[in-house]
């Protein structure tokens, strides 16, 4: 079967699929069609995001389905809104000219009785999340006694969010007469519990594997360390122009923090996760896909159902935990023909788990270096023709000539190069003083390193002001020199600080001794000793009493200098 032609379709679902642009099915396709339209078996497809899961469950059952009933025959229950809309918005698109058939999506997030109201109209297909279909069979909206067909869509990822008691509650108010699909792109421990629970000897088919990557995803990885990740990101994104890309974090806290961080230095980003209203998320993707913003920031749950063709790089701000999850991220770029890249900032406690990464899934990540500031440049300059050679965009605007002056003054490559100067002056002028950064190599302890990091992250995620994204050195480096390089004289009874504040932002020592008045008041009528307090150009030190200095390290990250958040650690 090399075309949609040669199933054995209806007319009209050949007809639409073709207005699609449909002509040859991809594997998955090609495996599932048949079998559903010919097998009374349930089946368990394992394949990737993007390899056309949807049309390979949805043709072959619309081509069965009858239109003369008007009770529930299919339903299908995904892991996200943005997921069930793109599913319900397909399967409406396939049934075009089927104009009996009526198709309706419920979710989370939008008025629960405007979907009721749209149950009347008696559709045949339900697209729905697991939770907002519990709460419609509660409401007796939803009557599932007539089913044929379910699908569990993303089945891993709905048991991964918390939805195993939401499935299992479904699939006992469907008729064991059902036939029962699910697809998947991984096969753990829980969807194998499902399969076997619920699933009567399944048919199984499973289009590539983990260990079969797409050839034309380029991987890259970069070690940094933590202090310096915000700094290499930017970097990164300098020197790959033109990008078009979603750069996963691992917690809706990191997402935020780390989207912020790119608006604040001028890029086109923005966030999307589950603390995100719905209406700030349906912004968000909106802008995303027509291109307002270029960098969309996000968790792995909240991207789901995002169906772009046309990302030219995937980034792993931090890598996640399962090497299946980083083929799916990585998978996201390099679509419809297209090459990708797929660039993972590594720490260098992370060995264990980029080796492990490897190692599942034969993927040759090639580790490469921290790009330099020529580096941004010269690549900048190549983006620049890049744009102006790829995009044949009509005038927007009309001007006379004669505003032109006179260039004869200048050869083609003299002009070139002004207007490129004009161009780049400030990104320029940015990595102009700026060192290159430490190079950093993985670790082999990784034990102790994952558990510290661990904690590390569990501290962040309570609170968030423990970084943003400072390029300075760590304090420690200076702890026991003065400016003029002399040793200093500890007092035991003091402790020194790293201030993240300095010169730049308008701090001044009086600033300071009102800061650490206001960290250290408390019942106790004392007042904490200070002592030295040395302002740097981009952050500052100071000294404190000991006893105060937990309350100096509290308080601190919650306080705000000028609409600037603090951070204060000890200088070891």
């Amino acid at each position: 079967m090399n075309l949609f032609t040669e199933t054995n379709l209806s007319p009209d679902i050949l007809k639409a699929v073709g207005e699609l642009g449909y002509e040859s099915p991809t594997e998955i396709q090609k495996q599932t069609i048949p079998f559903i339209l010919s097998d009374i078996r349930d089946l368990i497809a394992l394949a990737q995001t993007g390899t056309g899961k949807t049309a390979a469950f949805s043709l072959p059952i619309l081509d069965m389905i009858d239109e003369t009933s008007r009770k529930i025959q299919f339903l299908v229950l995904c892991p996200t809104r943005e997921l069930c809309l793109q599913i319900s918005k397909d399967i409406k698109n396939y049934s075009k000219y089927m104009k009996d058939i009526k198709t309706t999506a419920v979710y989370g997030g939008s008025s629960i009785m405007d979907q009721i109201r749209s149950l009347k109209d008696k559709p045949q297909i339900i697209v729905g999340t697991p939770g907002r279909v519990i709460d419609l069979i509660n409401r007796k909206a939803l009557d599932f006694s007539a089913i044929h067909w379910l699908v569990l869509d993303e089945a891993d990822e709905m048991l991964s969010m918390g939805f195993k008691d939401e499935l299992e509650t479904i699939l006992s108010e469907t008729p064991d007469t059902k036939q029962t699909f699910l697809f998947s792109a991984t096969m753990n421990k829980e969807v194998e519990r499902i399969s076997k629970n619920y699933l009567t000897n399944p048919h199984r088919i499973s289009v590539g594997s983990i260990n079969e990557v797409k050839k034309n995803i380029k991987h890259e990885y970069y070690v940094v360390g933590y202090r310096q990740k915000k700094e290499a990101l930017k970097r990164l994104i300098d020197a790959n122009p033109n990008q078009y890309s979603i750069l996963f974090c691992r917690t809706r806290m990191e997402t935020q923090e780390v989207a912020d961080f790119l608006m604040q230095n001028g890029y086109a980003a923005d966030a999307l996760h589950g603390d995100l209203s719905q209406a700030q998320r349906d912004t968000v993707m909106k802008k995303f896909r027509l291109k307002n913003i270029d960098i969309l920031v996000a968790t792995d749950v909240a991207a789901r159902g995002l169906d772009v063709d046309s990302l030219t790089h995937v980034i792993h701000y931090s890598l996640p935990d399962d090497p299946e999850v980083f083929v799916h991220r990585s998978g996201r770029t390099g679509r419809a023909g297209k090459d990708g890249i797929s660039m993972s900032l590594i720490k260098p406690e992370e060995s264990r788990k980029l080796k492990q990464i490897k190692s599942s899934t034969k993927i040759d990540i090639v580790e490469k270096t921290i790009p330099t500031g020529d580096d941004v440049i010269k690549a900048q300059v190549g983006g620049v023709f890049e744009k102006l050679f790829t995009e044949h965009a009509e005038d927007i605007f009309e001007f006379n000539d004669s505003l032109i002056p006179d260039l004869s003054a200048f050869t083609k490559e003299e002009l070139v190069h002004k207007l490129l100067q004009f161009q780049l002056k400030d990104l320029a002028m940015y990595y102009k003083d700026k060192h290159d950064l430490v190079e950093q190599k993985l670790s082999s302890r990784d034990d102790d390193y994952s558990r510290r990091d661990k904690g590390r992250d569990r501290d962040r995620d309570r609170d968030r002001g423990r970084d943003r994204g400072d390029r300075e050195p760590r304090a420690a480096s200076r702890d026991s020199r003065d400016r003029g390089g002399k040793p200093r004289r500890k007092d035991e009874n003091m402790v020194r600080f790293f201030f993240n504040l300095g010169k730049k932002d308008q701090l001044k020592k009086l600033d300071v001794l009102e800061i650490i008045n206001k960290a250290t008041a408390g019942k106790s009528k004392k007042r904490a000793e200070i002592g030295d307090i040395e302002i740097l150009e981009k952050f500052s030190f100071f000294e404190v009493e000991k006893s105060f200095s937990e309350n100096v390290m509290s308080n601190i990250p919650s306080m705000k200098f000028k609409g600037k958040e603090m951070r204060a650690e000890v200088a070891n």
